[in-house]
This record gives structure tokens, C-alpha cells and sequence, in this order.
């Protein structure tokens, strides 16, 4: 009984888990507009949390655009969450232009979404499908093999 509820505890302390719906959130972009997860259902989704001090994020968001890039044909939404509760917008705005983000950048201000989606740290991508529901969780930085793995679980079969 004792390893049961152990099991259950670690379970809910950890990452979002995969199977599970994926945590609704409305947050305001970096361009001021707002997006909406629930609003997106019936596309595929793919969820990366990042801070502009972040090393690994930098290095890892080049694939994540190539990947968005190759994919614009199956309607793949790419969200980019700053975890702008830990960080200066300034920073946050010449990350957004170093790297030429292509898909829409939204600012975690509060710390809620980061909290709902119970994260460890950054660099996390979550891959969400067409149903809301959450098909693979990658912590830390991500390769191009684990974005192709993730975007296998939620695009569409050609």
C-alpha cells in the first residue's frame, strides 16, 4: 500500500504526463495578441518552454524552426512559452530577434501555465495532438531524432 501511494505522489510531482490532456492556458503574445490551447484543438501542437538565459534553449530553437518550417503543410502549431516570470522582457525581445521566431512567442508572466504543465526546468517541449491530448514530453534540450519522434506522435499519417 505504502509503494502504491509513493508511486501515485511521484506521479503527480512529475511532468505533464503523456496520455493525459494537456493543461488549458490562455497567455498574451509578445506581439499583444492572446492564444488560447483549447482554441487550437484539431491541430497538432508543439508546446516549448524557454528563458532567454537559457543556453540550451538557444542552441535547440534553430531545429524547433526548421521544424515548424517543414511542417506548415499538416497545420502544426509551434508555441513558443517564455517563462517571463523569471526574466526582463528586453531580454526576452532580443532573444525573439537574434533567432527570427517564426511562430507566435507567449508570456508565462505569472508562472501559472509553467506550474500547470509541472516543469523541472527549461528547456521542456510537450507534443500535443489533434485531441488535446499530450503524446510525448521531452525535458531538456531537445535533438532533431526526439522533435521527429514527437511530431510522429501528432501530425497526421500521410
Amino acid at each position: 500500500m505504502a509503494l502504491h501511494v509513493l508511486l501515485v505522489v511521484a506521479t503527480a510531482l512529475a511532468t505533464q504526463a503523456p496520455g493525459s490532456a494537456a493543461p488549458d492556458f490562455t497567455l498574451q503574445t509578445l506581439a499583444g495578441d492572446s492564444v488560447t490551447l483549447s482554441g487550437l484543438k484539431g491541430r497538432p501542437v508543439f508546446l516549448n518552454f524557454w528563458a532567454s538565459w537559457c543556453v540550451p534553449c538557444r542552441a535547440e530553437m534553430r531545429d524547433i524552426i526548421d521544424a515548424q518550417g517543414a511542417h506548415t503543410q499538416q497545420h502544426l502549431v509551434v508555441l513558443a512559452i517564455n517563462l517571463t516570470d523569471q526574466e526582463r522582457m528586453a531580454d526576452v525581445r532580443r532573444f525573439v530577434t537574434e533567432l527570427q521566431m517564426p511562430f507566435p512567442v507567449l508570456l508565462d508572466r505569472k508562472g501559472k501555465v509553467r506550474k500547470s504543465y509541472r516543469l523541472r526546468g527549461v528547456p521542456t517541449s510537450v507534443f500535443v495532438d489533434t485531441l488535446g491530448i499530450v503524446r510525448l514530453v521531452n525535458q531538456g534540450p531537445i535533438t532533431p531524432e526526439m522533435i521527429r519522434r514527437g511530431l510522429t506522435e501528432i501530425l497526421p499519417a500521410p
